[in-house]
């Protein structure tokens, strides 16, 4: 787990990121902090779980949908955030379960292809936040 602190975290949005790739996990951080985000990183879906109820509440969650070996998927991941705030923003990110967006995703969720230019999941996250309303300046 591991909390940017570049700004006050109550003046953005704070997103829960779960990737279960280091390296890709790290540099999907960068991207969203250097866009002005606070970011709170998982590595897996269990561990993020534990985070959906932290401080600051997450307005976002972008996971990947395999996780790895862990027990938990992003698809479940995001049930369960939405289940604890259906106005959480989901944005999936993977490389492989497009095609199973529609009968897996919540609501009104985006998904983002692997791979993607940095600038793509900015302007993603960006818009649904500013469609959810959940954009803090």
């Amino acid at each position: 787990m591991h909390l940017s602190n570049s700004q006050d975290a109550s003046e953005r949005s704070t997103i829960l990121l779960v990737e279960d790739e280091d390296l890709l996990r790290e540099m999907l951080e960068e991207t969203l902090v250097e866009a002005g985000y606070g970011v709170v990183s998982a590595a897996s879906g269990e561990e993020a779980t534990d985070l959906l109820n932290g401080d600051p509440l997450p307005r976002a969650l972008v996971t990947d949908i395999n996780l790895g070996r862990a027990r938990m998927d992003g698809w479940e991941l995001a049930r369960i955030a939405r289940a604890n705030d259906p106005s959480c923003v989901i944005l999936y990110v993977s490389g492989d379960s497009a095609h199973r967006w529609a009968a897996n995703g919540v609501p009104q969720s985006l998904l983002l292809a692997k791979p993607f230019a940095p600038a793509e999941l900015v302007e993603a996250i960006s818009g649904l936040l500013t469609r959810s309303g959940s954009f803090q300046s």
